[in-house]
């Protein structure tokens, strides 16, 4: 296999960041992002550590950090490689979604608790503060499934589930790609004043609207890097 030759990137990369590590974090992850390092490339810490001109410590660091941003996996036998995400698998996950969720938040409304609401709102207050990706798509995970939790219908709401934490990669990449804007915290607080107010067509109108807008943002991501 070919050295993968990254002179040019680190180039137009300018000036290091505060340590290393965000230099070396920031050219990859920008180099990913723009279709430069494709899905399935492998990064192995040697090359990298002489294209840098750094020891392995910071690419190890870097590394996990693109990780948990879904922008690479760790193989075995391979190591590190750039993630494959690509516009038909992240249209499949919203075309499920859209499916699935609709249909077990209207059959949950009626019987969620005070309780329930309460977790909800702290839930979104808790997303609010947080910057780290891994637990960000948790915390999202666990909002809307707290809403959907009082369904009554056990297969569904595993199966739900189950997608949810699929899904939670794409949220990753699509934090890394498009940033936190796209993860609308208005919808999710009108969404949960919906349910409040017991008015199940206005809260699946919002999760509609809510899945299939960052199902756009991500299908033009996708569109610009090709």
């Amino acid at each position: 296999m070919p050295k993968l030759d990254l002179s040019a990137l680190i180039a137009e990369a300018g000036g290091r960041h505060r340590t290393a590590t965000e230099f070396v974090e920031a050219t990859l992850r920008t180099a990913i992002l723009t279709g430069r390092l494709r899905g399935g490339t492998p990064l192995r810490q040697e090359d990298l550590a002489a294209s840098f001109g750094v020891s392995r410590m910071p690419i190890r660091e870097a590394l996990r950090q693109l990780e948990a941003q879904a922008l690479l996996d760790f193989v075995p036998h391979k190591g590190a490689v750039v993630t494959d995400i690509s516009a038909t698998d992240a249209a499949d996950i919203y075309a499920i979604r859209l499916a699935l969720e609709p249909a077990v938040l209207e059959r949950s409304i009626p019987h969620l608790t005070r309780a329930d609401f309460e977790r909800a709102g702290d839930l979104i207050a808790e997303m609010d503060g947080e910057e780290d990706p891994g637990r960000m798509g948790e915390l999202n995970r666990r909002f809307h499934m707290t809403l959907y939790g009082a369904a009554g219908r056990p297969k569904l709401i595993a199966l739900t589930e189950n997608y949810l934490a699929s899904f939670d990669r794409y949220l990753r990449f699509q934090l890394a790609a498009k940033g936190r804007s796209h993860l609308s915290q208005d919808e999710h607080r009108d969404m949960l004043a919906a349910a409040e107010h017991r008015d199940a067509r206005r809260a699946v109108e919002i999760l509609r609207h809510h899945i299939g807008a960052a199902a756009d943002n991500i299908a033009a991501f996708f569109a610009g890097q090709e």
